[in-house]
């Protein structure tokens, strides 16, 4: 269980297919159940698996258009908006953030919410009643790059910036090809990666972690392609080193989407405070 009397500096939250906006089930349960446990954030600095730039870009627009980034799905899905504010006051100080840990920024005041990004918000914060700055993710950079990118931020909590990264703990879309043709059973490493993942996590095996591809079960199945976990080192990186991890969500969608959602939150010694 999360333990609140420790502030959530970040959180790892999955979005599963697009229906996952109509059809939220327990996953969906869980995210809306969590977000209501938590103080209003001063600002939600959002990292989809799908914004992938060259350079850390931050979305420093006032109003975020709802970007439906997908085809083929029912025309009630494309008629649902997230009407979501930015500001652009908060956007400069995650620049600023970025840019004395060290990266090059770039900003972008066009962009606006795809559907990693706007589907849990829709479900976590429905009245769209807080500022939302979108940050990408770097096309090619490793998990390395990500956890220091999420570092960069960690200052950001005890200015109740709340980073919420958005992806799957396991993607692979033909695999899900394969299977929905085929049976219908979910492969062991769907589950067997997650649960890898949860407890090296909880163990605070950065090491382990930073080289998931070569040491967790099943990891190149689980994701070809990297983009999807990506986000999950930024909310790692930002809750800073030794973060207390609550896994609140376990579960498997469309036999091969790991739902598992983690809130991160600093570890700080007993009776100390943000200063």
């Amino acid at each position: 269980m999360l333990n609140q009397k420790s502030p959530v500096a970040s959180l790892f939250v999955p979005h599963g297919s697009p229906m996952f906006a109509l059809r939220s089930g327990a996953a969906g349960a869980a995210l809306s159940t969590l977000a209501k446990s938590l103080p209003q954030p001063r600002a939600i600095i959002m990292v989809s698996a799908h914004w992938e730039t060259a350079i850390p870009t931050v979305g420093t627009s006032e109003r975020l258009e709802t970007i439906h980034d997908f085809y083929g799905f029912p025309e009630e899905l494309y008629a649902l908006r997230y009407p979501a504010s930015g500001c652009p006051e908060a956007a400069d100080v995650v620049v600023q953030a970025l840019k004395t840990a060290g990266f090059a920024v770039a900003q972008d005041a066009t962009r606006g919410l795809d559907h990693g990004a706007w589907v849990p918000l829709k479900l976590m914060f429905p009245e769209a009643d807080v500022p939302v700055i979108p940050l990408s993710i770097q096309r090619g950079a490793d998990t390395a790059h990500h956890l220091r990118l999420g570092a960069a931020l960690a200052p950001l909590a005890a200015q109740g910036f709340l980073v919420i990264a958005s992806g799957n703990l396991t993607h692979n879309l033909r695999d899900y090809q394969l299977v929905s043709s085929n049976g219908g059973q979910s492969p062991a490493y769907v589950r067997e990666f997650a649960d890898w993942m949860g407890a090296h996590m909880a163990a605070h095996d950065t090491a382990a972690l930073i080289d998931y591809r070569h040491q967790a079960p099943g990891a190149v199945q689980a994701h070809p392609s990297e983009e999807h976990l990506l986000p999950l080192f930024v909310a790692l990186g930002a809750a800073g080193a030794q973060a207390e991890v609550s896994r609140f969500h376990a579960g498997i969608d469309d036999y091969v989407l790991a739902m598992d959602a983690f809130a991160f939150s600093p570890n700080r010694p007993q009776g100390q405070g943000v200063h």
